[in-house]
This record gives structure tokens, C-alpha cells and sequence, in this order.
């Protein structure tokens, strides 16, 4: 006979019943089986309550041995094993979980990942369940928030709720029952990656090897936990598998129970932000809101009358940074100093020593992993470059801690940029070697950049477009305003605009005007409650400087597709044609110096070769600065009422005079760049991973005028051309068409008149053909072909400290810059019938000369002739 389930049970219930039924006399009095099921009821408690126990420790003979310490929750450690015991009080409760590189091998630190960078947070929450007698730990996004009386709240939370990542057998319960003990070795030691997945966050994409991991230290202080580990993995690349151990600090920082009052962003201010979503009853859709990233500074209690009457005072809780002891002695002082020149931005928000810089002099107690200290972290490694990233509290925007990475080769640098653009007005920046104090000089200018991004503030790249270029020459102007921009978070670099006789001091970018009013706009205190109550007021500080270019924010661009030529990358003053022969005939000036600077006595040309390949690609940063202008809007964030345009083509004039610069620089390259004096004993030079590369002149022209003619021909330029034609009109505008044709006329001049071709005039002809038979390929393809993507990396954005020259590949995150869309279907568009047509008017010009010039020329004809001819499919 086969049973069914309903069979299987109602069996079970005729058995158990009739064993009940046998034990119970029939007879038996009623108060007698009352009694009965309640010794039954207690027996059957008292068995579950042992098998309960039975499954926990005793709390005292778990942790008999355990060394014990004391803070936000205890931590125990029995030889290998670490238990935390968690307060009942701090389930539910808000916790940032920060996880920070401590050690790095070789095989990563020369990838740039290095002591001190911060690659995983997320808040995450503690929560008991007593059931399954477990705790499990949830992650949450915090971005989602609604009054707590209102209908639609619940639907908020049922939506929003947070994710289990990770459970914890409770293994005891305090004597007090007030806190849960767990094992939370998993988490720590590389077998679970719920809250430390290193190797995946900086790329690697690999997993911990166990065997090879572990915990090396914990400590618990009173807002945070702090654990330190070593996990190891191994990476495979062709027939090679190298070992790659990490030393890791994770932190478990209790958030505040009153987040700090966020201040919601502007996107005319450069601040970066986090996310914020507002529900409500009263809504007709959600409220949507960036809370700018910033240190919660108020005044004391006591002082906030004096406050608000205007006097200066001190904050209730200072912004210090500690300098890492691993910093060499020399160049503390200037890292110091640059964080104190900040000290005058907070005066404009109403505090005097807002920020602070101290030295360790306990080295016992300071561990720079800590959350509890934010840290200049000095990193010895052969990048070059620097970072100001922090630890934010999603919830508010408040900046928690914050940490400047230093790598060690930043003044390698340094001392490319200040030799290259102002070496010929700067006796003290011609050396290989730099004096301390001209070194310390530059150290304290990329300290205060980069403790400007630890504030809250973004790249402002359109400060330097404020400065008229002639000013620039000027001592009495610069001395005025500081330096190159009115922001340091320009990248503006060094003065390459003052000529040797100006005899202008002030060369190094210094906090300016945008700098004080931005730190005045993010910080100065208001008494408010809602930070809705402080919008029109932020709206007034912004109006009173909306039409004064001072105080104009530039959002940074992709340097591949600059679409608002006044917020560039290392540029200067208002006019890129006129800065870029200034700069130019300073070059002009160094090129035949360098032999003398970069070579000693007795030493190889190596650095003289380095030098030149600097100089080759600050020419080519001029070149981009100018046309940059063409196809160009101006960007701004404009607000009902301001008078201002969100997007303006640059004007017609300003494009034309950027094309005659290019027609000077780029399609005729200057004889005195390529010194036949230098090339005799040296070619520029760039190291590589195979060692130093020499790059022979020919192969260096055409590098260099492919790469600017591709970049001005260029699908995306030719777009924002044809938009503004759209709009405005051909005759209003500078066109496409208009474009192409000087283009055109300028490379092929020579064969337009009849005559034979120079190397170098051959050479501008095969690189225009090319560039259109590229891109024109490329424009009709129809399904790009998938190619390997290297591993992304989660970690923070790096500044761009690396000299043109020597960049390996981009460092900026696209996403997050601003960008006009414009080329869907690009193929649809007149850009390829321009292109076409392009290649069509050159074939003719090519026919009617095939048969002029010498042997080379019409050698070189005959193959454009056929190039153009195999492309388009013409026999």
C-alpha cells in the first residue's frame, strides 16, 4: 500500500493517540489529568530549555582565557579566535564599515595602490534574532528619508529596506543578558568577503587564500572598532604566478544618532556630494537632493551670539590632521603650512583655527588606519601623484575623517612642470635637483590642493579663464591675486604665460577668491533647523558674484572631450591662443638650454631626454588648449531669472582665431622643437615597464600631429559644430563645413601648387588622409567588436598629478564629468557625408597633381590616390 502525505499524517495521529490512550487509565479523575498535562507542559519546557542551553556557552568558561578589550563593545581574544559582544543597546543601530590598504607588495604599489587608501564603506547594521538564536548583519543605503508621521513612511520602509550580508552564531549571552558574544573570525580572515573584498575592490578580482590569511590585531576604542589583517591571494599573468599579500584595516565606526544637519548642493558651487531622496504626504512626486560632502563645524553653545554678530571664533570641534611620522623631516613643515593656508578660507565662514596640523609624537597610540585620525599618509612608491579622499556619512554629507595619500615621486612631478614652464624665468627650477625650499614651495601648493578635496571641494578647472593672459604678466597682478587662478583647485599649474623680462615672482598656484567664498558657502552656520530654510540664502551668497568671472565655477571635463574650452586641464587666462605663444616662446627659449639643465657633467643624457619629452608635450597642451575653442560651448548652470544661457557656442571670431594658431603649430610642426644640436644626443625619452623608450623625431612628428588632427576632426566636434548650425544658422556660427575645408586647404597647400613635398608636408597629407579613412571606417561600422575591459577598481579617484608626458592612461572617471550628448547614430548624421565628401575633393586634387613635384612626391600621391580609392570602393 502506498501512502499520501494527508495519509502519512493522519497515520501518525491514529499511533500517537493510541500510545497516549494506552498510558492513561481510563478511569482516571479529571483534576488528576489536569495535573498530569501540567507536569507533561513542565517536563517538555524544562527538555527545551536544556536543549537551548545545550546549543550556547557559558559565558565565563568561553572566554576564561580570553584577553580582553574595552570600547564601543568588547573585543575577546582566545589565541587565534576574536569574539565581539555586542550590546543589546547597539542592535539597529547605525555602523560605517571603512576598509583601508595598511602594506602593499611591490607587484601592487607600482600599479599606484599603496598604504592609506580607502576602498570599501558602507553602514551596516546589527540585528538580533533570537530564534535562530543567530545575529545577522544588514546593509543599508541611506539615501531614502520621511516624516515619521506620515502614511507613506511605511511604504518607505517596506521598499527600502537594508540586505543580510553576513550572520553570526551566537555562541554566549552575557551574564546580564544584555549583549550577544560572536565569533567573527570569517569576516576578518579572507573566508567570507561580506565586509572585506580587497582584492576584488582594487581589481585584482581574485579571492583570499585561507591558509594564507589572517587576523593580526584588533582593537576596540570608544566610537569604533579597529581590525587589522594580512590576506593573500596569488594572480596569474601568461606563464608567471606572483604572490600578492595585503595588509588591511577594517574599521567599525559608530554613526551618530542625530545625523549633522546636511546643506543641500548647488551645482554652481564645486562640492562634492552625496545622494538624497525626501518622501512625503504633501509630495505630488519624490524630492531629489545632493547634500554636499562637509566637516560638521559649529560654533560653541557660548559663542554662537558672537557668531551670528560676525566675530570670528573657534569651533567646537576643529578639523586637525596628523602628519604621518614616515614623512621625511624636510617637507613636513611645507605639507603643514599648506594645511594652515587654509585657515584664512574658514575665517570667511566665521572661524578662526577651524583646521589644524599636528606632528605624531606618540607613535604608540597613533595608528593612521583609525578612523578616530585623519592622516597626511606618506607613501613610498615609485607613482607619481596625490589624493584627498574621505569618509563620509551618507546620511548627512558629514565628512568623518579624511586622509591625503602622498606618494614619495609627486616631486618628480614637480619638478618637470616648473622646469618646463618656468624654468626660463626661475633660475632655482633648472636643476635636476631643486633646493629644499624651492621644492617645499611647490609641496606646499599640492598639499593645499589636495586638503582642499578632503574639505568637500571639487576641481574648479574654470578658475583660470578669470585671469586676462597680459595680466599674468604682470607683478603688480599677480602678487595681488595670487598666483595663476583664483582657486588651487584649478589645475593651473605654474606661470608659463610671464616672459623673462616681466620679472613676475608669484608663479605658484595659492588659495584665491573662490576659494575662501566656497569654503564661506558650505560652512558658515546658520540656526536653522531644515536645511530648506537655508536655500534662499544660499541662493543670495551666489547672486551677489554670479556675473564676476572671480567667482566662477568650472565643472571638470573629460580631457578626451573638452566641450567648454574655459575649464580645461592646466591652462591659463582667458585666452588659449595668446597664453600659448607666450608659453611657446618660452619654450623656444629652453629647448636649447636643455642639455645644460638635465645633464651633469660625466652623467648620460637620460634626463635631458626626459626633460625634452616634457617640453614635446607641453607644445602639444598648448595645441589642445586652442582647440579646445573649436566646436566649443560655454557651459553654465543657469537659474530662472539670472539672465544667463546654459549653452553658448564660442564665438565665431574666438574658433577662427584658434584655427589660424593651429594652422601655424600643427600642420607646419616648429623646426626649433626638433634642435638638431639636442637630437644629436638625445632623443626624448620615456620610461616604460621594459625601461626607458627613445623616441626618434620622425616617428615623434607624426605621433604627435596624427593624434591633434584626430582629435580636431573628431566625430564629437563635428556634432557640436553642426548643433549650433541648427540653431543658429550657418552664417552665425563657425561650421562643419568651414572646418573642413581650411583644413583641407592648409594640409594639401604645397599640392595645390603644383609643388613637390618635404618630408614633413608629405607627412601632414598622410596624416589627414588617414585620420578621415579611420574615422570613417569606424563611423559605419555598425556592431563594435567586444574587446577584453581591464578590471575596474573601486577605489578612490586619484588627482592628476602626472605630467602629460609620462601618463600611462587616463585617471578620471567619465561618469561623473559633465559631458553634452550628442552623438547618437553618429552615423546617421552629416558628419560622415562631410568625412566622404572630404576624402572625394582631396582624391580630385590628388589626381589633377599625381604627375607633379619629384620621385617622392608623386610616389607619395599615387598611394593617398590609392588608400582613398580602396576605402571608398572606387575602381
Amino acid at each position: 500500500m502506498i501512502l499520501n502525505k494527508t495519509s502519512w499524517i493522519a497515520l501518525a495521529i491514529l499511533i500517537c493517540g493510541a500510545a497516549v490512550n494506552a498510558q492513561i487509565p481510563k478511569k482516571l479523575p479529571k483534576k488528576d489529568i489536569v495535573k498530569k498535562n501540567n507536569i507533561d507542559t513542565l517536563k517538555k519546557k524544562t527538555e527545551q530549555d536544556t536543549v537551548k542551553k545545550s546549543s550556547l556557552k557559558d559565558y565565563k568558561i568561553l572566554l576564561k582565557k580570553a584577553k580582553t578589550l574595552d570600547g564601543i563593545f568588547k573585543v575577546h581574544q582566545i589565541e587565534t579566535d576574536y569574539y565581539f559582544e555586542i550590546p543589546f543597546k547597539l542592535m539597529e543601530k547605525d555602523f560605517l564599515l571603512v576598509n583601508k590598504i595598511s602594506a602593499v607588495p611591490m607587484a601592487i604599489n607600482e600599479a599606484g595602490v599603496n598604504k592609506g587608501m580607502n576602498y570599501e564603506n558602507k553602514v551596516v547594521r546589527f540585528q538580533l534574532n533570537k530564534l535562530a538564536k543567530t545575529v545577522w548583519v544588514k546593509t543599508i543605503v541611506p539615501q531614502v528619508e520621511s516624516p515619521a508621521g506620515d502614511a507613506i513612511t511605511q511604504s518607505v520602509k517596506d521598499n527600502f529596506t537594508g540586505s543580510v550580508i553576513e550572520t553570526f552564531k551566537i555562541e554566549a549571552y552575557t551574564p546580564d543578558s544584555s549583549a550577544v558574544v560572536i565569533k567573527v573570525n570569517k569576516v576578518f580572515d579572507g573566508t567570507e568577503k561580506s565586509f572585506n573584498d580587497v582584492f576584488t575592490n582594487i581589481g585584482l578580482g581574485t579571492s583570499p587564500k585561507t591558509a594564507l590569511s589572517a587576523i593580526e590585531q584588533m582593537k576596540s576604542f570608544p566610537q569604533n572598532v579597529v581590525v587589522r589583517s594580512l590576506l593573500s591571494t596569488s594572480v596569474t599573468e601568461g606563464q608567471n604566478t606572483i604572490a600578492i599579500s595585503v595588509a588591511v584595516t577594517t574599521n567599525l565606526l559608530l554613526l551618530p544618532e542625530q545625523p549633522m544637519k546636511p546643506r543641500f548642493a548647488d551645482n554652481r558651487v564645486g562640492f562634492f556630494s552625496t545622494p538624497r531622496w525626501y518622501f512625503s504626504d504633501r509630495q505630488q512626486k519624490m524630492e531629489t537632493r545632493e547634500l554636499i560632502t562637509r566637516w560638521k563645524l559649529e560654533p560653541k553653545a557660548a559663542d554662537r551670539d558672537r557668531y551670528l554678530k560676525g566675530e570670528l571664533v573657534e569651533p567646537e570641534k576643529p578639523i586637525v590632521f596628523y602628519v604621518d611620522p614616515s614623512t621625511p623631516k624636510q617637507w613636513r613643515p611645507y605639507i603643514i603650512d599648506g594645511i594652515h593656508d587654509w585657515q584664512k578660507a574658514f575665517e570667511a565662514a566665521g572661524f578662526k583655527n577651524a583646521i589644524q596640523a599636528k606632528l605624531v609624537t606618540d607613535t604608540a597610540d597613533f595608528d593612521g588606519d583609525d578612523v578616530r585620525y585623519s592622516v597626511v599618509t606618506y607613501a613610498a612608491s615609485p607613482k607619481s601623484n596625490a589624493m584627498g579622499p574621505s569618509v563620509v556619512d551618507p546620511r548627512s554629507g558629514e565628512i568623518l575623517e579624511s586622509d591625503v595619500i602622498w606618494w614619495h615621486n609627486v616631486m618628480t612631478s614637480l619638478q618637470y612642470w616648473m622646469r618646463v614652464q618656468t624654468g626660463v624665468i626661475d633660475t632655482g627650477a633648472r636643476k635636476n635637483n631643486f633646493s629644499a625650499e624651492q621644492m617645499g614651495h611647490a609641496i606646499r601648493f599640492v598639499s593645499s590642493h589636495e586638503i582642499g578635496h578632503t574639505l568637500g571641494l571639487k576641481h574648479n578647472m574654470g578658475a583660470s579663464f578669470a585671469n586676462p593672459v597680459d595680466s599674468l604678466r604682470s607683478p603688480a597682478y599677480t602678487a595681488k591675486m595670487g598666483g595663476t587662478a583664483p582657486s588651487i583647485m584649478d589645475y593651473a599649474r605654474f606661470n608659463y604665460v610671464a616672459q623673462p623680462e616681466d620679472k613676475v615672482q608669484h608663479i605658484t598656484p595659492q588659495i584665491g577668491v573662490y576659494d575662501k567664498y566656497a569654503i564661506a558657502w558650505g560652512y558658515r552656520w546658520l540656526d536653522t533647523k531644515d536645511p530648506r530654510e537655508e536655500l534662499e540664502l544660499q541662493k543670495e551668497w551666489i547672486a551677489k558674484h554670479q556675473n564676476d568671472p572671480l567667482y566662477h565655477y568650472g565643472e571638470q571635463q573629460s580631457a578626451l572631450n573638452v566641450v567648454d574650452p574655459r575649464a580645461q586641464s592646466e591652462d591659463l587666462g582667458d585666452n588659449a591662443m595668446k597664453a600659448g605663444m607666450y608659453g611657446l616662446k618660452n619654450l623656444q627659449r629652453l629647448v636649447p638650454q636643455i642639455k645644460d639643465w638635465a645633464a651633469e657633467p660625466g652623467e648620460s643624457y637620460y634626463q635631458a631626454g626626459k626633460l625634452y619629452m616634457a617640453t614635446i608635450w607641453q607644445w602639444n597642451a598648448y595645441a589642445e588648449h586652442v582647440m579646445a575653442n573649436i566646436g566649443g560651448y560655454y557651459l553654465e548652470n543657469p537659474v530662472a531669472g539670472d539672465g544667463k544661457k546654459a549653452y553658448t557656442p564660442v564665438p565665431k571670431a574666438t574658433q577662427e582665431e584658434a584655427m589660424t594658431y593651429l594652422k601655424a603649430q600643427l600642420f607646419n610642426l616648429p623646426q626649433w622643437l626638433f634642435n638638431p644640436e639636442l637630437l644629436s644626443n638625445t632623443f626624448a625619452i620615456k620610461d616604460t615597464p621594459l625601461g626607458p623608450f627613445e623616441y626618434g623625431p620622425y616617428n615623434l612628428k607624426r605621433e604627435q600631429q596624427y593624434g591633434l588632427m584626430y582629435s580636431l576632426v573628431g566625430d564629437e566636434r563635428l556634432l557640436r559644430l553642426l548643433e549650433m548650425e541648427s540653431i543658429y544658422g550657418a552664417d552665425k556660427v563657425y561650421t562643419a563645413a568651414q572646418l573642413l575645408k581650411t583644413v583641407r586647404e592648409t594640409a594639401f597647400k604645397q599640392t595645390l601648387n603644383g609643388r613637390s613635398l618635404s618630408l614633413d608636408e608629405r607627412q601632414t597629407e598622410q596624416n589627414y588622409v588617414d585620420v578621415l579613412l579611420v574615422s570613417t571606417d569606424k563611423l559605419m561600422e555598425k556592431v563594435n567588436k567586444k574587446a577584453l575591459q581591464p578590471v575596474k577598481n573601486n577605489l578612490p579617484e586619484l588627482c592628476d598629478l602626472t605630467p602629460r608626458a609620462f601618463k600611462e592612461q587616463p585617471v578620471t572617471n567619465l561618469a561623473d564629468l559633465r559631458n553634452v550628448y550628442i552623438n547618437s547614430m553618429t552615423r546617421t548624421s552629416d558628419v560622415a557625408a562631410s568625412k566622404r565628401g572630404e576624402l572625394l575633393k582631396i582624391l580630385e586634387i590628388l589626381e589633377k597633381n599625381k604627375t607633379k613635384g619629384d620621385e617622392a612626391t608623386r610616389n607619395h600621391h599615387m598611394d593617398l590616390i590609392l588608400r582613398i580609392r580602396q576605402s571608398l570602393k572606387i575602381n
